[in-house]
């Protein structure tokens, strides 16, 4: 389809259930494209595709593009506005419950390219989905809340850090691009939003023995987030064993960083380990 004509999409009315807000700005649109930077080496999968506004920009840029889509009533037209094309295909479904590994599978490819407007009511839970795949996607571009965006660039002594920042940056690298206006879309959002780009890390360069451990201990802390350290997790390790993980017991949650985390799930796993073997 040439890139200055729309789909045929214009009946559909946005639904709140699924959390849709679609893109028309074409400058917004452009900008987007450009910081995607597709080429026809790319095996790509977009999240979402909508009315597919940025579909139609994709599709003869990539070598393959494939579409996750929940809305049954959007399929027809991707059908025909874009399946002529044979390196495209849709899966139709929940983004929640897709194997992005066996997606890429799929299309051949040893790593896969992730875009998307994601539906912001179930972002945090999709990007936790998407990061276990980590070792099969080359990198991530989506559309999200500028609150989720601070939250997941967000470094050590931050407002805005915590659990998402820190789970996503063990994973993977994360810019910040740039804004996007709530005109941007129909029908507009009641938040800002903003472009954000995750690259996975080749080699984790902080590694834990559990990051599921991890997430548990980065999770109780921060249900605390006010309290010291000492007192958010007190289930997990007693003064001794936050001073050998290089944490002061005074900090609170938000002044740890990454690296401290995960060399205090260690030890709390080794001190499991110790403790079984004792009672063994």
């Amino acid at each position: 389809m040439p890139k200055g004509r729309k789909p045929g999409f214009s009946k559909h009315l946005p639904r709140k259930r699924f959390g849709q807000n679609f893109l028309h700005d074409p400058n917004v649109i452009q900008n987007i494209v450009d910081a995607i930077a597709p080429s026809p080496n790319d095996n790509m999968v977009e999240i979402g595709p909508g009315l597919g506004a940025l579909t139609e920009h994709l599709v003869d840029e990539v070598g393959q593009l494939a579409v996750v889509e929940l809305d049954r009533d959007l399929l027809p037209n991707l059908k025909i506005n874009f399946a002529t094309r044979n390196h495209f295909r849709i899966y139709e479904g929940d983004a929640l419950r897709f194997d992005y590994q066996q997606i890429g599978s799929d299309l051949q490819a040893d790593k896969i390219r992730i875009v998307g407007n994601l539906p912001y009511n179930i972002s945090t839970p999709l990007l936790f989905h998407l990061v276990q795949y980590h070792s099969s996607i080359a990198d991530m571009h989506f559309m999200l809340q500028k609150e989720v965006v601070d939250r997941m660039v967000a470094g050590v002594g931050d407002k805005a850090y915590g659990r998402l920042g820190i789970m996503l940056q063990y994973y993977c690298r994360i810019e910040a691009l740039f804004l996007v206006p709530p005109a941007a879309f129909n029908p507009p959002p009641k938040v800002e939003s903003a472009i954000v780009r995750l690259t996975p890390h080749d080699t984790l360069p902080i590694t834990t023995r559990c990051p599921h451990t991890l997430g548990k201990i980065v999770t109780t802390a921060f249900n605390q987030r006010r309290k010291t350290i000492r007192n958010a997790l007190k289930s997990v390790a007693d003064d001794e064993l936050l001073s050998q993980a290089g944490i002061s017991p005074e900090h609170r949650p938000e002044q740890i960083s990454l690296a401290q985390y995960a060399r205090l799930t260690d030890l709390h796993l080794e001190q499991a380990d110790s403790s079984s073997d004792t009672h063994d």
